[in-house]
């Protein structure tokens, strides 16, 4: 079922409203870290994690728009916390895009490799996340808006290089691969990336009729930067962008409603901070300075780019989504038998070699459906779209999605309303590397992103069909 919400409303009486809060959702020590191929354990608290959330109102049509500091999270916890949300405001469950932000420091919400969540976290984080939503709805004051695209190419690397012949890339099912990802700096057997990098910086401002800051939303694709303290709970340097940008824009949060800050993640499946043209490593940095460091320059252009605003004091706005079926790569019978004998050979039950690791994922794959649901959903804010797709998506597909939108700017938000492992194009599939090895963290068809561009693409036509 495919539903579309837009505006209509008489000239007389468009007044445009924004709000924006926050809701705390840092979990318990002692509890789960997800992020790596172990588990990890909550030992302390570097910084506090949130939901963020802005509510946009132009009179007719409201939308929520998330951001949850973790690293990725189920769909059924994202559908109930939106009927909570809506129980509470009113706003149509298809009207709110709640995403992860891939920090890799954040409490578990899915089972990938082996962190499985803590059912009392996920019942908390249902409850948070809705709070975010009616805290920011009750939040809402006369606004004007305005958006811009900034960019920054110096903190985007693409992970995946294709390497000199003559050296087997083995993967963890015994095959061969043409690409690796992360090669190593320095590495004399690189080559070159197998794919482009997204340097766009997308910003979302509003004010409140007398000019002081609201809320802003961010968008870069860039997966995570990551070095933490060991057990540490952070959110990683979106965290770092939002309270960066509050000093910038010189808010103390004493007015009402608060400022808040977000960076959404773009398509970034492929994309990293590490700079692999390099031939020799960078100095090591103790923990949080290199998040640090990418923070401030990223917020540094965001600054830059919303000098450059020019606001409105009414825009319309709608929303359309769709939920569609897609084919999930099931492992054969033999290679169930290989995995059964890698696990028996095993010193469990923690898996330690890569190979053991994908063994046990091929183990847990094998009784998924052969087709799952999955929510496509796009936002419209005045002449601005936002796509929003529950993956790992690559930056092909990001920069596609750009190119042939009939809205200009567009931009891609992943791992939103739900979490499908990674999604590479087809070409990717056919290189390997380890975005596309099968487990829990990639599953969907080959050809899955091709489908899911088409549907987006026909969200997006209609969208801008019915835009007054």
């Amino acid at each position: 079922m495919t539903t579309f919400s837009a505006n209509a409303q008489d000239a007389s009486r468009k007044i445009f409203r924004a709000g924006a809060a926050t809701s705390n959702i840092t979990p318990k020590i002692g509890t789960s870290i997800n992020g790596n191929m172990k588990d990890g354990t909550v030992k302390q608290i570097h910084d506090e994690t949130h939901a963020r959330c802005i509510v946009l109102d132009d009179g007719n049509t409201k939308l929520a728009i998330l951001t949850v500091d973790l690293c990725m999270i189920y769909r059924q916890e994202l559908d109930a916390a939106k009927l909570r949300a809506n129980e509470l405001t009113g706003i149509p469950v298809e009207n709110m895009m709640i995403s992860a932000i891939h920090t890799h420091s954040g409490g578990t919400a899915c089972s990938v490799f082996q962190s499985d969540p803590d059912p009392e976290y996920l019942k908390f984080l249902r409850e948070r996340i809705a709070d975010a939503v009616v805290r920011a709805k009750n939040n809402l004051v006369p606004a004007q808006i305005g958006w811009a695209v900034g960019n920054e190419p110096s903190q985007v690397f693409n992970r995946r290089w294709k390497m000199k012949p003559g050296k087997p890339l083995m993967n963890p099912f015994g095959t061969e691969d043409q690409v690796k990802m992360n090669p190593g700096i320095g590495n004399p057997d690189r080559l070159e990336p197998s794919g482009p990098t997204d340097p766009e910086l997308p910003i979302i401002s509003v004010q409140s009729t007398e000019g002081r800051p609201i809320a802003l939303l961010a968008n870069y694709s860039l997966h995570y930067v990551g070095g933490t303290g060991p057990g540490e709970i952070s959110a990683d340097y979106f965290g770092m962008f939002a309270e960066r940008m509050k000093g910038l824009l010189e808010s103390d949060n004493e007015g009402f409603p608060p400022f808040v800050a977000m960076l959404s993640n773009g398509t970034s499946g492929n994309i990293n901070n590490i700079n692999w043209f390099a031939n020799e490593a960078p100095p090591a940095m103790p923990p949080y300075a290199k998040m640090r460091q990418v923070a401030n320059v990223v917020a540094a252009e965001a600054y830059k780019t919303v000098q450059t605003i020019r606001y409105q004091d009414w825009i319309s706005l709608s929303s359309a989504q769709t939920e569609i079926n897609l084919g999930v790569r099931l492992p054969k019978m033999e290679e169930i038998e290989r995995a059964k004998g890698i696990i028996a050979k095993a010193n469990g039950p923690v898996m330690n070699t890569m190979e053991e690791i994908y063994a046990r994922e091929t183990m847990l794959i094998k009784d998924f459906p052969k087709q799952v649901p999955l929510i496509i959903q796009a936002f419209r804010v005045g002449d601005l779209a936002i796509a929003a797709l529950p993956c790992e998506v690559f930056v092909e597909i990001g920069l596609d999605i750009k190119a042939k939108s009939p809205f200009k700017p567009t931009f891609t938000t992943s791992l939103a309303n739900g979490y499908n492992g990674y999604l590479p194009t087809p070409d990717h599939h056919k290189l390997g590397g380890y975005e596309t090895w099968r487990a829990r963290s990639s599953y969907l068809e080959v050809d899955a992103s091709t489908k899911i561009s088409t549907v987006l693409f026909g969200l997006l036509k209609k969208l801008k069909n019915e835009q007054p």
